[in-house]
């Protein structure tokens, strides 16, 4: 039996390894990722590696076996067909017969499109029958906090989710909980539903940073077509991306991922991590 964790080496995934390796032998742990390069720091210290595609069907051929426990985290091609990349990994481990399949879902409140391959890979995972969890992660802190610089640059956060708050927390702490899931007992069938302890809004996000900084930082709600604007025309974000993240901050005005229902803290069986604490670790880097 062994657990496997896909896109091990991405930024959430490198969290649960690190995880896994403080609860497990690390024999017992499968880090499956599409460079062996990457994931050579983890084959150091004893963790299977094993290279495979979620576009590539025949990478997964032979990678489960009966009783595993697996963690599919969501892929993040938006542009190839993320349900058909899921799927793919979704056959070979029920071709396997694992004991357990846990994926990193959308919040169930979430409308825009964002949420829509969430919801269909759900779907599939739960008409093949497979043992399931569905971790619903919320909105994580490094949504904002890793991208400083031009907000710091402008003395401006801009967004275009009104007053809008965000029940979020750090990526480690969405990490813990599937760690507690993978090596924990009666997850089976079970959805959760995980954010951070504590909602903010934006303006409060922009006067942490101003008193962390000492400077004056001021936030703007613009429109959604200003905000789509600024992604394409000076983030050079491609016009799909930049409809489906202005989406979101349209679900967040709504109050879509404002939600507090508290899984994530009792799965990692702490408080989650608060902006302000994910703010100040970002401006030491």
């Amino acid at each position: 039996m062994s657990i496997v964790v896909t896109g091990a080496t991405g930024s959430l995934g490198r969290f649960v390894i690190e995880g896994l390796l403080e609860k497990v032998p690390a024999e017992q742990i499968t880090a499956v990722a599409r460079s062996r390069e990457k994931a050579a720091g983890f084959a150091a210290r004893g963790v299977r590696v094993a290279i495979a595609d979620y576009n590539d069907p025949e990478s997964f051929d032979g990678l489960f076996t009966a009783g595993d426990k697996v963690l599919l985290i969501s892929g993040n091609e938006f542009d190839k067909g993320r349900v058909g990349q899921h799927k793919i990994v979704l056959d070979a481990a029920s071709a396997a017969g694992i004991a357990l399949f846990a994926y990193t879902s959308a919040p169930g409140a979430l409308t825009a499109a964002l949420a829509d391959d969430h919801r269909d890979t759900e779907a599939a995972i739960l008409e093949s029958g497979l043992p399931y969890v569905f971790l619903r992660n919320g909105w994580y802190n490094e949504n904002y906090t890793e991208r400083l610089a031009p907000v710091l640059q402008s003395s401006t956060v801009t967004q275009a989710a009104g007053d809008g708050r965000i029940a979020s927390a750090a990526r480690a702490d969405y990490a813990a909980a599937a760690v507690a899931v993978l090596t924990g007992e009666g997850h089976e069938n079970k959805t959760y539903e995980l954010s951070g302890d504590t909602a903010w809004g934006f303006a409060e996000f922009a006067a942490e940073l101003g008193k962390q900084t000492g400077r004056e930082i001021a936030y703007k709600s613009v429109s959604a077509e200003a905000f789509s604007e600024i992604l394409t025309d000076h983030a050079g974000l491609p016009a799909p991306l930049a409809a489906t993240l202005t989406g979101v901050e349209l679900a967040i005005e709504k109050g879509e991922l404002a939600g507090t229902g508290g899984d994530l803290g009792r799965l990692i069986g702490r408080p989650t991590t608060p902006i302000a604490d994910s703010i100040a670790l970002a401006l030491k880097d």
